[in-house]
């Protein structure tokens, strides 16, 4: 079966998907006159500063942590770690330039979320890709907007929202509280299922549950607190890593900058590592990662308080500055630098980055990895909080509202969370990359379909803003 899902992986993320998800990033940013370096600093403003008037659920600010509540997560911590070790230091650059044309995705994403949501009679906001696909390429493509709900409620309830992170926790947990197993309670195949295992899975199915029965308002209130408070956190343990490791940073960033498009130069001859496998593993793992392009952040975006779509827009395209450029980058350079992912070490996933982090900072091995699981526990559980609440929405499309059936659905999703712990690592990850593609597809074709339209309305904004600025100084 593994090699099967594997077979499938390398069909949907082969040379075309990486070639339109780029393509898509470069063109947006061409059209945009280059909004995520020019626009940066006034993103961050609006980040922080909710607009005054604006219609919707929730702030411009709980809908970015929301956002951020489902894109940091795993992605950053193992999805990095996964990346590096298979395709080389090499991969994060490729994640790198891909989240830097991915801001300029992000961008459009959000924009065409507020200018094509639906505001219904009892304030309930619909919005998302499949509302932009339908309304702004037309009703002839609403298959292709239900393509995109069935793809986005799949990975939600298979992949990227439940088990991919359900398992991370406790494979987390697993390392730091019993790393000899000597807890087993049976196998699973080959795995070994502790009673660590089984604890954390059921504590963070029941909180999960009884977070995401109380809908979006709830979700958005515990991202905004949970989401600022562990990266903070972590660009803190970043900050230590890089400060007392700084003699090894020319080395990491040359292995990065000469994996890039000479991987056996750094991996030692190892086979099967070629250019090709670090582009797609880092493009993959980063849209893993930032989501940019898969157009999960606009169902979030859809719900700001907002009537602006290029101040929604901008806010929304933080995401992924914050998510990649920043969160990523931090776990990339330690992994790089301790050489955790060297194939010889024998690691994989959680802790490959388990390892750089002991092996970086200047505490104990012991309170590292405590506050790194801590770290991965936080952010996979609010990924897991943001994720339903995306799959909701996209169910909600496919059934036109149908409330018993989202309650259904809401009902899986706990389930797949409750038995996420006992399914393989590769299985979940390559199922998860399946259906992540699967969602690109629609939506970035959507996204190259309407570039038109959004850079018109957002260069005449911005000339508009500069004007009005060099006459009220």
């Amino acid at each position: 079966m593994t090699d099967f899902l594997i077979s499938i992986n390398d069909i949907v993320w082969g040379v075309p998907l990486i070639i339109l998800i780029l393509f898509c990033g470069i063109s947006l940013t061409i059209k945009l006159r280059g909004i995520q370096v020019t626009q940066l600093g006034q993103a961050l403003k609006y980040m922080l500063k909710n607009e005054h008037g604006g219609v919707g659920e929730i702030s411009s600010f709980a809908a970015l942590c929301t956002a951020l509540s489902a894109t940091i997560g795993t992605g950053n911590i193992i999805g990095v770690a996964s990346a590096i070790a298979a395709g080389g230091p090499g991969a994060l650059f490729w994640m790198e330039v891909a989240a830097f044309f991915g801001m300029a995705t992000k961008y459009a994403e959000g924009f065409l979320a507020i200018k094509y949501r639906e505001i219904k009679k009892d304030n309930r906001v619909l919005g998302g890709p499949f509302y932009y696909i339908e309304k702004g390429m037309g009703v002839k493509f609403k298959w292709l907007a239900k393509c995109f709900a069935i793809f986005g409620a799949l990975a939600g309830l298979l992949g990227i929202g439940t088990i991919t992170q359900i398992n991370g926790i406790t494979s987390a947990a697993q390392n730091f509280f019993d790393p000899q197993q000597a807890g087993v309670v049976f196998h699973i195949g080959e795995t070994a299922i502790t009673t660590t295992t089984i604890v954390v899975g059921l504590v963070v199915t029941v909180c999960a549950a009884l977070v995401i029965i109380g809908g979006i308002k709830r979700i958005s209130t515990i991202a905004a607190v949970v989401v600022p408070f562990m990266a903070i956190v972590y660009l803190v343990m970043g900050i230590f890593v890089i400060a007392f490791n700084i003699d090894l940073i020319p080395s990491a960033l040359s292995a990065i900058v000469v994996g890039a498009f000479n991987p056996q130069a750094v991996m030692g001859g190892v086979i099967g590592v070629t250019i090709k496998t670090a582009i797609q593993k880092g493009v993959a793992r980063g849209i893993f990662s930032n989501e940019a392009g898969l157009g999960s952040a606009p169902i979030a975006a859809a719900a700001a308080s907002t009537k602006d779509p290029v101040r929604q827009g901008l806010v929304t395209m933080t995401g992924t500055f914050i998510d990649t450029i920043i969160i990523c980058t931090i776990t990339g350079l330690a992994i790089v630098m301790t050489g955790a992912w060297l194939p010889e070490l024998g690691l994989e996933g959680a802790e490959i980055t388990m390892y750089a982090f002991s092996e970086a900072l200047p505490f104990s091995s012991t309170v590292s990895s405590f506050l790194l699981m801590s770290c991965l526990i936080f952010f996979a559980f609010t990924t897991i909080l943001g994720w339903d609440y995306y799959a909701e929405k996209c169910i909600e499309y496919l059934t036109d509202g149908n409330t018993k059936v989202v309650q259904c659905y809401r009902w899986l999703y706990i389930a797949m969370i409750f038995i996420g712990p006992y399914i393989t690592v590769a299985a979940v990850w390559t199922i998860a990359d399946i259906f992540n593609g699967l969602m690109a597809i629609p939506n970035t074709i959507a996204l190259i379909a309407l570039s038109k339209i959004v850079a018109s309305e957002t260069n005449s904004y911005i000339a508009k803003a500069k004007n009005k600025k060099s006459l009220h100084p």
